[in-house]
């Protein structure tokens, strides 16, 4: 995972952190700098914070003052300029926490930034609850039997075929304005999606579910 990016932006602050050695590089926006100290993130770590820097203050960002990216492009958001940061120090994948929560204008901002970048990076976004991230037209993944699955057309899907789901999908279409496809759940170990066009935002739980949850 040494080739692979973690980035802490400014939602829900994280319910537990991965191991900072795990990654290549790890960054924060300035947001997110602030529950990280709350944390006790070892700020030593983060490679560079990036943002506009409006709530500096206290001896710490004094202290890290080294590692500050200053960005004030304000068509861009926060996450937006550090993804491209991360981008030009060549790394591809990378893990992305504290982007839900909070404000849900900013969650589908980030969602939409997320996309903008689909056909450049990998970014996986994790909290509390799932996991998600944009899929590819064939897609297997495998250990989840039991948990939860969304599928979410951003903003359509066609054709698309599923495998190992409660509730299965075959040439079916999805989209925003008529079907989703979410709290669905897996009854295999391995589920595979397979769509011929459009883009799909894939959610899968973090714990395994007893029973359907259906909304």
């Amino acid at each position: 995972m040494k080739d692979k990016a973690l980035l802490f932006i400014n939602g829900e602050p994280p319910a537990s952190i991965p191991n900072p050695e795990h990654y290549g590089l790890i960054a924060c926006t300035d947001g997110a700098f602030h529950y990280l100290k709350q944390l006790s993130f070892p700020l030593d770590r983060i490679d560079f914070i990036s943002g506009d820097f409006d709530s500096h203050s206290g001896s710490d960002e004094d202290v890290y003052e080294d590692k500050f990216i200053l960005t004030l492009d304000q068509d861009k958001t926060d996450f937006h300029k550090a993804l491209e940061i991360i981008m030009e120090k060549g790394f591809q994948s990378i893990d992305v926490l504290g982007a839900s929560g909070g404000e849900q204008d900013h969650f589908l901002g980030n969602l939409t930034v997320a996309y903008t970048f689909k056909d450049q990076l990998n970014i996986k976004f994790y909290d509390e609850f799932s996991e998600y991230y944009f899929v590819p037209k064939n897609f297997t993944l495998k250990n989840v039997k039991n948990k939860m699955i969304s599928l979410y057309p951003f903003p359509s899907v066609e054709n698309i075929t599923t495998k190992g789901l409660n509730w299965p999908l075959t040439k079916g279409n999805l989209s925003i304005t008529s079907r989703i496809g979410t709290r669905n759940f897996a009854i295999e170990d391995e589920v595979s999606i397979e769509y011929e066009s459009g883009d799909l935002l894939f959610f899968v739980g973090i714990n395994e579910i007893e029973y359907p949850a259906i909304y």
